[in-house]
């Protein structure tokens, strides 16, 4: 299989990582025009399925070191195996809370709430669990992207004041009881797989561990299960709209469905490069780089999307300030690997 053998190709891998979870997004907003997001999760678990799949019988079966895929799920000791499983429950009920508050407070609301709030937290529970890299230098970063998210989140607020999709009252405050509950839940997911693998030693794993490749394919696998009940709970009682039947999934194009593959194709792609790197960054980088997507999202809606034209110079200066955080953070992270 294909290992990452120095830090600073771990990091580049966790870049890609935070690209690819900032921009899955795209997918929901191009498919959200006539598709429902109960109905687009359902082809976003697909896709994700799916290229777990490609990535473990191509980068998982390549190479002279560590276990090819097939060798490495034989072997895999069922304790690590629920451990992943339980990853993926964990992962898709707060998905899905994150999903349901962006439609009802809107992505300024629920996406630095929920992320925002992730991103400290899971920092704190992997470095715990897996300690690697200096923890002043790994928690300042930290600090600096969650104030970079929350410069984020009042700038994309000030931009939508008075908006018509803009929630209020009873209603947004429900928006942001779900992406608390998102958030919390979004930062144990990593923890659950990170300690199925040997993080040591990718190359000669321990008996009955994963390698990255089990875990992403697993993972998936959990997920997917999980989302017949999950998704079906929220399709006959929706937190907002209507209730959607699953007649109304297989009445959808194949353009749409495609679309929504997409994107768990790309944030499938994130997570395993994410977890490949682990080995030499460390569960704690990985994953806090990983969670800067909230700023790849930014400039997708501020340079791609346009979501911030005609915005005052308050709004564009907490914009300014919002990068130059991120970028400080970053730095701060990739620096604490380091030492």
């Amino acid at each position: 299989m294909f290992i990452v053998n120095s830090y600073a190709l771990a990091v580049v891998f966790c870049f890609i990582t935070m690209l690819c979870w900032g921009s899955w997004g795209n997918t929901q907003k191009l498919a959200a025009k006539n598709w429902r997001y109960e109905l687009f999760y359902w082809d976003y678990v697909i896709g994700m399925v799916l290229f777990s799949l490609i990535i473990c019988f191509t980068m998982g079966s390549i190479g002279s070191e560590g276990r090819s895929f097939l060798d490495d799920l034989a072997q895999a000791d069922s304790k690590n195996l629920w451990s992943v499983i339980i990853g993926g429950v964990i992962f898709n009920a707060s998905n899905i809370l994150l999903s349901a508050s962006t439609s009802i407070a809107g992505l300024s609301v629920a996406f630095p709430l929920g992320v925002g709030l992730s991103l400290v937290l899971g920092v704190i529970i992997n470095y715990i669990g897996a300690p690697k890299g200096d923890p002043v230098i790994l928690f300042l970063g930290v600090a600096l992207i969650a104030v970079a998210i929350i410069c984020n989140g009042i700038a994309s607020g000030m931009s939508q004041k008075g908006s018509k999709d803009t929630a209020s009252g009873g209603s947004n405050a429900k928006g942001i009881a779900l992406a608390v509950v998102a958030g919390v839940l979004m930062s144990f997911f990593y923890r659950f797989v990170a300690k199925a693998m040997d993080l040591n030693n990718f190359a000669s794993p321990a008996e009955g561990m994963l390698t990255p490749y089990t875990a992403i394919f697993v993972f998936s696998v959990g997920v997917l299960l999980s989302n017949f009940i999950f998704n079906s709970l929220v399709m006959r009682y929706p937190f907002v709209g209507e209730p959607v039947r699953y007649k109304d999934y297989f009445a959808g194009k194949f353009t749409t469905h495609l679309t929504g593959m997409l994107g768990g194709a790309i944030w499938c792609l994130g997570t395993a490069f994410s977890y490949i790197a682990s080995g030499q960054a460390g569960a704690a980088i990985s994953y806090a780089l990983g969670q800067g997507a909230p700023m790849v999202a930014a400039v997708w809606g501020v340079f791609i999307w346009k979501e911030f034209k005609g915005a005052d110079r308050k709004t564009n200066l907490l914009l300014l300030l919002m990068f130059i955080l991120f970028i400080a953070g970053l730095a701060s992270i990739i620096v604490s690997g380091g030492n």
